[in-house]
């Protein structure tokens, strides 16, 4: 009884330890930061400067969020690593976005004209890394593999086209 009774013991202990081991994984994803140009200086680890373009009108909202360009996370409901939002400003705007290391990662961006949190293809603007094709075909979600680019340990750049129905 005694050794049914450790093996119970032991397996509900390594069951508890991976679930510790899960929490830090899971807290990687989903964080809601501001615009931090400080955190995209030499030295302070990986980053990307996003330039977004052709940005259509100053009224709403820009949402930038970075992904890992993976078949796991890229677009994933709850999967996006980092989040910002500031108020639209027509032509372009250019965010410091932190990575947590080096790593290969994608950018989605969206332009939410009336401000409200939803999406609404008939109006919104939307933007990816590599400036991928968006067509109906692929409902505005592009693979991965063409939205992805390579971070070292420093700061890279990217330009990125705002895209309207």
């Amino acid at each position: 009884m005694t050794t049914k009774l450790a093996a119970v013991t032991g397996t509900a202990a390594v069951a508890i330890a991976g679930l510790a081991l899960a929490t830090p994984a899971e807290a990687q994803y989903r964080e809601k930061i501001t615009h931090d140009p400080s955190r995209c200086e030499a030295g302070k680890g990986a980053g990307v400067w996003v330039t977004i373009n052709e940005i259509k009108q100053s009224k709403g909202t820009i949402r930038i969020q970075s992904y890992r360009a993976t078949k796991e996370d890229w677009l994933k409901k709850g999967r996006w690593i980092y989040r910002m939002e500031a108020p639209a400003k027509a032509g372009s705007m250019r965010f410091c976005m932190p990575l947590p290391g080096a790593g290969h990662y994608g950018i989605a961006v969206r332009h939410d004209l009336d401000g409200d949190g939803e999406t609404d293809i008939f109006g919104d603007g939307g933007a990816m890394s590599n400036d991928p094709s968006i067509n109906i075909f692929n409902l505005g979600k592009p693979s991965y593999k063409k939205v992805g680019f390579d971070v070292g340990g420093g700061v890279e750049k990217i330009s990125i086209r705002m895209r309207y129905r």
